[in-house]
Protein backbone atom coordinates (compact mmCIF):
# COMPACT_ATOMS: atom_id res chain seq x y z
CA UNK A 1 0.00 0.00 0.00
CA UNK A 2 1.34 3.14 -0.98
CA UNK A 3 -0.59 5.64 1.16
CA UNK A 4 0.35 6.82 4.68
CA UNK A 5 -1.74 6.16 7.69
CA UNK A 6 -2.43 9.34 9.41
CA UNK A 7 0.31 9.23 12.33
CA UNK A 8 2.34 9.30 9.62
CA UNK A 9 1.89 12.75 8.80
CA UNK A 10 2.95 15.86 10.67
CA UNK A 11 2.45 19.37 9.56
CA UNK A 12 4.96 20.91 7.12
CA UNK A 13 5.64 16.97 5.90
CA UNK A 14 6.17 18.14 1.62
CA UNK A 15 5.97 16.05 -1.23
CA UNK A 16 7.22 16.56 -4.59
CA UNK A 17 5.09 14.10 -6.46
CA UNK A 18 7.41 12.17 -8.62
CA UNK A 19 4.70 11.33 -12.00
CA UNK A 20 3.63 13.72 -14.37
CA UNK A 21 1.19 13.90 -16.69
CA UNK A 22 0.81 15.68 -20.39
CA UNK A 23 -2.72 16.33 -20.81
CA UNK A 24 -4.21 16.05 -24.08
CA UNK A 25 -7.30 17.73 -26.38
CA UNK A 26 -9.03 14.43 -25.85
CA UNK A 27 -8.61 13.99 -21.87
CA UNK A 28 -10.57 17.76 -21.96
CA UNK A 29 -13.23 16.53 -24.65
CA UNK A 30 -13.27 13.06 -22.74
CA UNK A 31 -13.91 14.90 -19.35
CA UNK A 32 -16.05 17.74 -20.59
CA UNK A 33 -18.31 15.35 -22.05
CA UNK A 34 -18.45 13.33 -19.42
CA UNK A 35 -19.54 15.83 -16.98
CA UNK A 36 -22.14 17.50 -19.44
CA UNK A 37 -20.12 20.22 -19.60
CA UNK A 38 -20.50 21.43 -23.47
CA UNK A 39 -18.82 25.17 -22.96
CA UNK A 40 -16.98 25.76 -26.19
CA UNK A 41 -14.25 27.28 -24.43
CA UNK A 42 -13.16 23.58 -23.37
CA UNK A 43 -14.25 21.80 -26.91
CA UNK A 44 -14.80 23.96 -29.83
CA UNK A 45 -11.58 24.13 -31.79
CA UNK A 46 -13.30 26.83 -34.24
CA UNK A 47 -14.73 29.01 -31.28
CA UNK A 48 -11.69 29.07 -29.19
CA UNK A 49 -9.77 30.57 -31.73
CA UNK A 50 -11.73 33.92 -31.16
CA UNK A 51 -11.45 34.08 -27.61
CA UNK A 52 -8.04 35.51 -25.48
CA UNK A 53 -6.45 32.34 -25.60
CA UNK A 54 -6.54 31.22 -29.19
CA UNK A 55 -7.65 27.67 -28.29
CA UNK A 56 -9.44 25.50 -25.98
CA UNK A 57 -8.50 25.54 -22.32
CA UNK A 58 -8.47 22.81 -20.31
CA UNK A 59 -11.61 21.93 -18.07
CA UNK A 60 -9.99 23.34 -14.82
CA UNK A 61 -11.87 20.60 -12.65
CA UNK A 62 -10.08 18.07 -14.57
CA UNK A 63 -6.90 20.28 -13.57
CA UNK A 64 -8.12 20.18 -10.01
CA UNK A 65 -8.64 16.05 -10.01
CA UNK A 66 -5.26 15.25 -11.99
CA UNK A 67 -3.27 16.99 -9.50
CA UNK A 68 -4.73 15.73 -6.54
CA UNK A 69 -4.39 12.37 -8.74
CA UNK A 70 -1.16 13.01 -9.32
CA UNK A 71 -0.70 13.03 -5.54
CA UNK A 72 -2.73 10.01 -4.47
CA UNK A 73 0.49 7.53 -5.13
CA UNK A 74 2.56 9.21 -2.58
CA UNK A 75 -0.14 10.09 0.37
CA UNK A 76 -3.80 8.63 0.64
CA UNK A 77 -3.30 5.24 -1.63
CA UNK A 78 -5.45 2.88 0.22
CA UNK A 79 -5.09 4.73 3.03
CA UNK A 80 -7.86 7.12 2.61
CA UNK A 81 -11.84 7.04 3.88
CA UNK A 82 -13.13 10.25 2.42
CA UNK A 83 -12.37 13.39 1.03
CA UNK A 84 -14.58 15.91 3.35
CA UNK A 85 -13.88 18.75 1.23
CA UNK A 86 -12.15 21.42 -0.84
CA UNK A 87 -11.52 25.13 0.07
CA UNK A 88 -9.81 28.09 -1.35
CA UNK A 89 -9.16 26.11 -4.54
CA UNK A 90 -7.71 28.57 -7.51
CA UNK A 91 -6.77 28.36 -11.07
CA UNK A 92 -4.34 31.07 -11.84
CA UNK A 93 -2.58 30.14 -15.08
CA UNK A 94 -4.57 28.25 -18.25
CA UNK A 95 -3.79 24.81 -18.63
CA UNK A 96 -3.94 23.93 -22.79
CA UNK A 97 -3.51 20.30 -24.65
CA UNK A 98 0.17 19.54 -24.79
CA UNK A 99 0.85 20.85 -21.16
CA UNK A 100 2.90 18.50 -19.00
CA UNK A 101 2.00 19.01 -15.09
CA UNK A 102 3.13 18.41 -11.71
CA UNK A 103 1.95 18.19 -8.37
CA UNK A 104 3.41 19.36 -5.00
CA UNK A 105 1.65 18.56 -1.69
CA UNK A 106 1.98 20.25 1.92
CA UNK A 107 0.48 18.72 5.21
CA UNK A 108 -1.08 22.15 7.15
CA UNK A 109 -3.30 20.24 9.66
CA UNK A 110 -2.97 16.92 11.41
CA UNK A 111 -6.00 16.78 14.12
CA UNK A 112 -8.14 13.65 15.87
CA UNK A 113 -11.50 13.16 14.39
CA UNK A 114 -13.86 14.01 17.07
CA UNK A 115 -16.90 11.42 15.34
CA UNK A 116 -14.54 8.72 14.23
CA UNK A 117 -11.83 8.17 17.06
CA UNK A 118 -10.44 5.29 14.37
CA UNK A 119 -9.45 7.71 12.24
CA UNK A 120 -7.68 11.69 11.96
CA UNK A 121 -8.02 14.45 9.65
CA UNK A 122 -5.08 15.48 7.65
CA UNK A 123 -5.45 18.56 5.32
CA UNK A 124 -3.65 19.31 2.40
CA UNK A 125 -2.03 22.16 0.09
CA UNK A 126 -2.05 20.74 -3.12
CA UNK A 127 -0.32 22.93 -6.21
CA UNK A 128 0.06 22.08 -9.83
CA UNK A 129 2.38 23.28 -11.84
CA UNK A 130 2.98 23.37 -15.45
CA UNK A 131 6.47 22.64 -17.70
CA UNK A 132 7.22 26.23 -17.16
CA UNK A 133 7.00 26.21 -13.71
CA UNK A 134 3.74 28.20 -13.84
CA UNK A 135 0.92 27.87 -10.70
CA UNK A 136 -2.02 26.38 -12.28
CA UNK A 137 -4.14 24.91 -9.67
CA UNK A 138 -4.36 25.56 -6.18
CA UNK A 139 -6.25 23.99 -3.54
CA UNK A 140 -6.80 22.87 0.36
CA UNK A 141 -8.19 19.65 1.32
CA UNK A 142 -9.63 17.67 3.71
CA UNK A 143 -8.98 13.79 3.96
CA UNK A 144 -10.31 11.44 6.61
CA UNK A 145 -7.63 8.75 6.88
CA UNK A 146 -7.21 5.74 8.71
CA UNK A 147 -4.71 5.31 11.75
CA UNK A 148 -2.57 2.82 11.64
CA UNK A 149 -3.94 -0.71 12.10
CA UNK A 150 -3.02 -2.57 15.94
Amino acid sequence: MGGLYFEQFSVGQTFVHEIRRTVTDMDNILFSSLTCNPAAVHIDHEYARSTEFGKPLINSIFTLGLIIGLSVQDTTFGTTVANLGMEETRFPHPVFAGDTLRAESKVISVRDSKSRPAQGIVTFEHRGYNQRDEEVVFCRRNALMMRRPA
